[in-house]
């Protein structure tokens, strides 16, 4: 079915939106973001206990008969959105957008979602190892008897998250797996370039589990598809911040007696930067959007989302980098802080040289060989 999807949010989502930034600049603003940056969890329990109580943010995407608010994922993608503007240090990424698409795709009915929309737990969803991908038929994470065996890496908020979703083989093949306990469970924290998220990896050695299904390929390929559509428009928060920011220091600082935003050369790159965020925005929100239209062929739109958001957001913050000058390069200044989620939400779920290999793929698949749809 050919259905016509808008790039823009119509109002109601616009008004979500403002509110969320007033909340987040009020409770999470750039200060507080390194205090918690600097801190041993890195992220801020009592700003996720009000995300929750206030905003109910965990449960956003979680059906209202398990506990949540019954949005789209248009709606979590703005949650997202806000999120990446203010780098706010929560486990929103980790536990309301993978845990959740992880559930909502395998096992919609499972009882975990009543808990995470309540935002009584933070769960991590443990994926890759060595050289196994997100979209690898074969795991060397196994589980026998109950007990799960084997090492997960790149765990996003792995280092402090009280449950965790693992891929990991058994009899019947591909499995979806709870763990909660501590027991067989190793964590440690790895060095990232990105303060305001935490990666780990986890190592398991006979931990107990709770299988909550079996996964398929194309369960797998959904999930990706969901993570990197949300991670896409949490990067657009990224940019636009990196955009204002910008274009605030450039009218405030002065030279030969003007503003520099006054100087042409200055003018063109600005253009140049708001020609980015537009671009990446409308890719964003159009996967967004597509996910709850239910069009087919979500993997191409998905991967063009990824690959075009994170080479605007690498770009948007060079420049940022550059038009602030010698302060630019400093730790004092927050735009490093932008620069450095950039960096490393640019290889987050694939590269953008890995999704268009796999847009390209997608669009030259049989399923798409009638016309993509739009």
């Amino acid at each position: 079915m050919n259905r016509t999807l808008a790039f823009a949010h119509d109002q109601e989502q616009s008004l979500f939106r403002d509110s969320l930034r007033k909340f987040l600049q009020s409770a999470s603003p750039t200060s507080r973001v390194r205090q918690v940056m600097a801190g041993a969890d890195g992220f801020d329990p009592s700003l996720w206990k009000r995300m929750a109580e206030e905003l109910a943010l965990p449960g956003m995407a979680i059906s209202e008969r398990k506990g949540g608010a019954g949005f789209g994922w248009v709606e979590l993608c703005i949650a997202a959105e806000e999120t990446g503007h203010a780098l706010a240090p929560s486990p929103f990424f980790a536990t309301s957008v993978m845990a959740v698409a992880a559930l909502n795709t395998i096992a919609p009915e499972d009882a975990l979602l009543v808990r995470l929309a309540m935002g009584e737990v933070r769960a991590a969803l443990a994926i890759l190892e060595g050289s196994a991908g997100w979209m690898s038929s074969g795991f060397a994470s196994s589980v026998d008897q109950g007990r799960l065996s084997g090492t997960k890496s790149f765990v996003i908020d792995g280092a402090t998250a009280q449950v965790f979703l693992v891929i990991a083989m058994d009899g019947e093949g591909i499995g979806l797996f709870e763990v909660e306990s501590s027991e067989g469970l190793a964590r440690q924290s790895l060095a990232v370039i990105d303060p305001t998220r935490r990666i780990a990896q986890l190592s398991f050695a006979g931990a107990p589990v709770r299988k909550i299904g079996r996964v398929s390929m194309s369960d797998l390929e959904r999930v990706l598809d969901l993570c990197a559509i949300a991670l896409a428009n949490e990067m657009v928060g990224g940019i636009s911040r990196l955009f204002e920011e910008t274009l605030a220091y450039t009218k405030l600082r002065v030279q030969f007696g003007r503003s520099v935003a006054s100087f042409q050369a200055i003018k063109h790159r600005m253009a140049e930067l708001l020609l980015q965020v537009e671009l990446a925005r409308s890719a964003a929100y159009y996967a967004a959007q597509a996910v709850d239209a239910g069009l087919e062929g979500l993997s191409w739109t998905a991967s063009l989302a990824k690959a075009t958001v994170s080479d605007a957001y690498l770009f948007a913050a060079q420049e940022a980098i550059q038009l602030h000058g010698g302060i630019g390069f400093t730790w004092d200044h927050d735009v490093q802080l932008w620069f450095k989620r950039a960096k490393s939400s640019e290889v987050l779920l694939g590269t953008s040289a890995w999704h268009r290999d796999r847009m390209i793929s997608a669009l030259a698949s049989k399923e798409l060989r009638g016309g993509v749809q739009s």
